[in-house]
């Protein structure tokens, strides 16, 4: 089948101009093949940017969630975290307990925990847990923390030595220095972009940067459920655990469905930020800076998407242009 790209590279530079990024990437990888690369624009907003190329590392933003989704999975396959139906009160010290009630792993990796925070740090609860879903920060910190405690180190380490460097990843990292293969991210396009690095590297500030290549063979290592290279990176029921629908019943059949963070094509429902022409079983991760990974197992695909823009483009109907880029991507290979 000859496949015709135009249609999908034209959407993503089209936002790209339309949101005020400098950046875009994408890259298609096809039955364990990279059969698409499309590099457009300037690593920031300002007139003496270097082009963005194949080796430039863009700044993922929550799409880091997928890589502690993986660290979580390794917990529940190794029994560090028995179930992912314990209650958070078993794992976690320093929490308000009557707060934490009923709450369990699976509510805080499928963001029906209903935990949230104040301006001033104060953790309320703003729906019981399994009742409802909503997207909140607290959550990340908290398995974060978790896995770093389990395993005595950070997850982004555990991933380095189990994952990345197995499967050759070497651009994927949380930098905390600023360097020339960075791309800046742009707040405000009256703005210069800034570099958004953290202080550390343990996984728990919002720093990991990889290429767009590199991203793409991180959803292919989901896509063939671990096994690349002719080898079982990562043992099968790890990667089915992080990307199989771990949400609870919801009443709402409108909520996203996620599996650790990721996002999981099930029936299709509006409020998700998947398409509704996208396939079940299909998943996807983003990030506020752009980002997107789609898996497609129907069609053995992975497509990966770069931009460099804070909040993504529609303002308040910014889920029909996410939406709309995975249905390009489903129409595309139907």
């Amino acid at each position: 089948m000859t496949v015709n790209y135009q249609r999908l590279i034209s959407y993503v530079e089209e936002i790209m101009v339309l949101n005020h990024s400098s950046a875009s990437a994408l890259v298609v990888i096809k039955d364990n093949e990279i059969v698409l690369e499309h590099y457009g624009g300037y690593h920031s907003n300002l007139v003496s940017s270097v082009p963005i190329t194949e080796a430039s590392k863009f700044n993922i933003a929550s799409a880091r969630k997928s890589y502690l989704g993986l660290a979580v999975a390794f917990a529940l396959y190794e029994k560090k975290i028995k179930s992912i139906d314990d209650y958070a009160v078993d794992y976690f010290d320093g929490y308000d307990k009557e707060l934490l009630a009923n709450t369990t792993i699976r509510h805080l990796v499928t963001h029906s925990h209903g935990l949230h925070l104040k301006d001033d740090g104060t953790l309320f609860r703003e729906f019981d847990a399994g009742k409802g879903w909503a997207y909140r920060g607290i959550n990340v910190l908290m398995m974060t923390d978790l896995i770093n405690k389990l395993y005595g180190k950070s997850f982004p380490e555990l991933l380095r030595v189990r994952v990345f460097l197995p499967l050759g990843l070497y651009e994927t990292a949380w930098y905390t220095n600023p360097n020339d293969e960075l791309v800046k991210v742009i707040d405000n396009p009256n703005e210069a972009a800034n570099f958004k690095i953290g202080s550390t590297n343990d996984g728990s500030d919002s720093n990991l940067h990889t290429t767009a290549r590199e991203f793409a063979l991180w959803g292919n290592l989901h896509l063939n459920e671990g096994f690349l290279n002719g080898k079982q990176i990562v043992p099968k029921e790890v990667i089915q655990l992080a990307t199989k629908v771990q949400s609870p019943n919801y009443n709402d059949i409108e909520i996203p469905l996620n599996g650790l963070f990721w996002y999981v094509q099930d029936t299709p429902s509006l409020k998700s930020e998947i398409g509704e022409r996208v396939p079940k079983g299909s998943y996807q991760i983003l990030g506020i800076t752009g980002p997107t990974l789609l898996v497609i197992p129907k069609h053995n695909l992975v497509v990966a998407k770069m931009y460099n823009k804070r909040y993504n483009y529609g303002g308040d109907n910014y889920l029909h242009y996410l939406r709309e880029f995975s249905n390009i991507v489903a129409d595309t290979f139907n």
